[in-house]
């Protein structure tokens, strides 16, 4: 196969800044008044959905990178989980972006199906890290229940994004 193949156009990310605001912007609604919308002890995650909008927009070290600060973020502000969302959080963006690949990430349909997809990764290795920090284990089935939940929490807060990004910018963000 030739190098000029044909290739998809993907959505532009902002610049670096614009990102880096976004995602403390993300930071400092989640630790303020997100925890508002709980539903059976679980809320949705902010800067995951940031770094998932993100992903889906670049190259996988950038995903990588985003997701990397994004999780390092999370563990800062949630104390006493260790490396569990630095290390879930960069294979969530990983995921999302890797699954990006080749698709248009302005569709509500897709991008609702990787934001699920991505949270589900992120979940998974989220109890593995911490099992391995010494969570006690057995809880299978409540953290299976809290997966079902974010990934749908997630979702929803990736479409209101998307909906408002759509209203108030010409370029999608």
């Amino acid at each position: 196969m030739s190098r000029n193949r044909l290739q998809l156009s993907r959505p532009i990310a902002p610049t670096w800044w614009v990102s880096a605001l976004w995602l403390i912007a993300a930071g400092l609604l989640q630790v303020t008044l997100v925890h508002l919308v709980t539903i059976r002890n679980v809320v949705p995650s902010l800067v995951f959905v940031a770094v998932v909008w993100y992903a889906i927009r670049v190259d996988v070290w950038q995903a990588a990178a985003y997701g990397l600060a994004g999780g390092l973020l999370e563990d800062v502000l949630a104390t006493g989980t260790g490396a569990a969302f630095t290390i879930s959080t960069v294979i969530g963006a990983i995921t999302a972006q890797m699954i990006s690949r080749g698709f248009f990430a302005d569709s509500f349909p897709l991008v609702a199906t990787i934001t699920v997809a991505a949270t589900f990764v992120r979940q998974l290795v989220f109890w593995v890290v911490w099992g391995f920090e010494g969570y006690p284990p057995g809880l299978a089935t409540m953290h299976f229940h809290e997966a079902v939940i974010a990934a749908a929490m997630n979702a929803v807060v990736m479409m209101l994004v998307m909906i408002l990004l759509r209203r108030f910018s010409d370029n999608y963000g």
